[in-house]
């Protein structure tokens, strides 16, 4: 059936081959990931000078470095001698420049050339001119983001607008200072699902009701299968009996004390496309980092934030972490058991979406754009 058949409650999804063929990721990879923001580390999680990340962006790896000055620079992990990785560790420090194990060329932490071997033989060369290639690198929210593209998008057009879009005002995210919150728990998910398979599921409630019984506890509407998202502004409201956004529904921590009165004893949820999602809650915030590496496999990390009074009290976060560690642990189940089907004879023309899912139609066209664009 096309789409044009299809009756007016349903719409078509992308077809199976989307989600697993990877000429299409590669694709994605070069005129998605390649091309706009990407929110790469945690700015905290660099805090000394020499302290380095590798990112995998796109079909890049990144250096995200802190210099001497203090501040974060990106580079392409890639030697500009004979082009060798640079940097094969995932994280680390060094004193004072990144080095080349092949050949010793050495770089600053600003990524320009200051040493190879017999280069006081080689007056030409312009040690800045053959520095690291750099990558464009904006701090918001208390992570960076980074962009490969020669000229990046406007970052307030895409990253912010999507904020906007969502909550009615991107200002609303200003109540919850989240670059003054400090990191409570971090959790690596390895994900055995195309990217596009998680933002879906992220974006729609539809589900809550079968595989969520303590979210759907803590917010009782989601039962009704209509997540937050699909209302622009709305946060979905605590149950009646919920003190907190625990695993049971008691108490939680320390509120946040920019929050107001129309945000609290809420959720909100947030897609910053294409790997970002902002969870809201009055006493914390969670964000999930999506790290596309093939077709079908996908890394995700998800930190959850809290006020540093709280974190240097000590107090106990295991109820506030438990209750999202076990909606990511199934929703992943979840979009691991659709990745086995999407290479299926009855999944070749795709699916379709319910009118409570029709909002991620437009997810869907946004990423048709950029692939034909």
């Amino acid at each position: 059936m096309t789409a044009a058949e299809l009756p007016h409650s349903l719409l078509a999804t992308l077809p199976g081959h989307h989600y697993t063929d990877p000429s299409i990721f590669a694709l994605e990879q070069s005129r998605i990931f390649e091309a706009g923001w990407f929110c790469a580390v945690r700015s905290a999680d660099l805090g000394e000078p020499g302290a380095f990340q590798t990112v995998q962006v796109g079909r890049e790896s990144v250096i995200i470095a802190r210099d001497r000055k203090g501040n974060l620079n990106a580079f392409l992990n890639v030697c500009r001698h004979r082009g060798a990785r640079l940097c094969t560790e995932e994280s680390g420090e060094v004193q004072r420049s990144l080095q080349c194990p092949y050949h010793a060329w050495t770089y600053g932490l600003d990524g320009k050339l200051i040493a190879a071997p017999n280069l006081g033989g080689m007056p030409d060369v312009d040690r800045d001119q053959y520095g690291l290639n750099r990558v464009h690198l904006r701090e918001w929210l208390g992570y960076a983001w980074v962009c490969l593209a020669e000229e990046p998008p406007s970052f307030d057009d895409t990253v912010v607008a999507d904020v906007a879009q969502r909550l009615g005002d991107a200002g609303e995210l200003d109540a919850y200072d989240i670059a003054a919150l400090e990191l409570g728990e971090r959790i690596r998910y390895d994900v055995k699902a195309n990217w596009k398979q998680i933002i879906e599921n992220f974006m729609e409630c539809y589900h809550c009701a079968t595989i969520h019984p303590e979210l759907t506890e803590v917010l009782p509407e989601f039962a009704d299968g209509f997540a937050a998202q699909y209302y622009v502004g709305h946060g979905a409201e605590f149950g009646d009996d919920v003190r907190g956004f625990t695993v049971d529904g008691g108490d939680g921590l320390q509120q946040l004390p920019g929050v107001a009165e129309h945000q609290d004893r809420r959720y909100y949820a947030i897609t910053v496309r294409p790997q970002v999602f902002i969870n809201l809650v009055p006493d914390h915030v969670i964000i999930h980092r999506m790290f596309p590496l093939t077709a079908e496999r996908t890394l995700v990390d998800c930190d959850w934030l809290y006020l540093p009074d709280v974190i240097a009290s000590g107090q106990d976060l295991s109820r506030s972490v438990e209750l999202f560690h076990r909606v990511n642990q199934q929703d992943f189940d979840a979009c691991e058991r659709c990745q086995l089907a999407m290479n299926s004879r009855s999944y070749a023309s795709g699916g379709v979406l319910v009118p409570s899912e029709h909002h991620i139609a437009e997810f869907h066209d946004w990423v048709r754009t950029r692939l034909t664009g």
